[in-house]
Parts: C-alpha cells; structure tokens; sequence
C-alpha cells in the first residue's frame, strides 16, 4: 500500500515537472532528514535535524523527479537550497487546495517500549517561500 501511495506522490510530481502547479494546488511535503539519501544543505539538516516539512506553491525551480524520489531548489530567506527527497523519506504528502493528504505512518519504540507516531512538526516560523508548518490544521 506504501509503495502505491509513493506511486501516486511521483506520478503527482512528474505532471508538476512537465506541466507546473495549476490553479492554486500546492504541497506540504514532510519527510525525514535522517533518511541516509536525503540530500540537503548542512545548516537545513542542522536547524531540522529529525524532519523537515517544506512548502512548494510560489517559487520552486528545477523540480527533476525520478523513480527513487525527487529534486527540486527551494527558496529558504531568500537563500535557494536544492533538496533531494526520497520517497522513502516522506511522512506526510498534503494539498490543501483540495483537502487531499497521505500520511506514512513510522512506529518508533521510544525507551520506554510506548510507540509513537507522531509525524506532525511545529512550526518553527523560518520565513521564505518555503517554511515549516504544522499539519493538524489540515487533519480531520
């Protein structure tokens, strides 16, 4: 089922990559930064060091998406960065233009044996086109 909704999220992106955003969709794209084929500017890795949710909507170039995950320049404070994101790596997947999301359930077994699955990051208010939000808004 995964590996089907990773499916859907490249099929997604590559009409994106041939065609652009239309009307007002958007992504909210989580994912993890620990994944070992992630791929982003060390200060990005060291200011989100467990996840990462970025917003690609006004301004976002070279989005190049292939089988294994996608990459694209964001634009962080006036600061482009290119990421590359495995869709291995991605926990939640929304567009909130048209109440669509997909969540990648993970089960980490905390010291005390409680498993959490917790996926939804805070909103850490970096500025930019690109930012961290938190995704209960968009729950229902």
């Amino acid at each position: 089922m995964h590996r089907a909704m990773r499916g859907l999220i490249q099929e997604v992106l590559s009409k994106v990559q041939i065609e652009g955003l239309p009307g007002s969709h958007h992504f909210f794209i989580t994912f993890d930064t620990t994944h070992p084929e992630a791929v982003l500017a060390d200060w990005l890795r060291e200011r989100y060091p467990s996840e990462m949710t970025v917003v690609m909507q006004h301004w976002y170039d070279d989005l190049d998406v292939n089988d294994e995950g996608f990459t694209v320049t964001l634009n962080f404070g006036d600061a482009p960065e290119r990421l590359y994101v495995p869709y291995d790596a991605i926990q939640t997947f929304v567009d909130p233009s048209v109440e669509f999301g997909l969540r990648f359930e993970t089960q980490d077994v905390e010291e005390d044996g409680i498993e959490d699955e917790s996926t939804a990051p805070e909103d850490e208010g970096n500025g930019g086109n690109a930012e961290v939000v938190s995704l209960d808004s968009f729950r229902k």
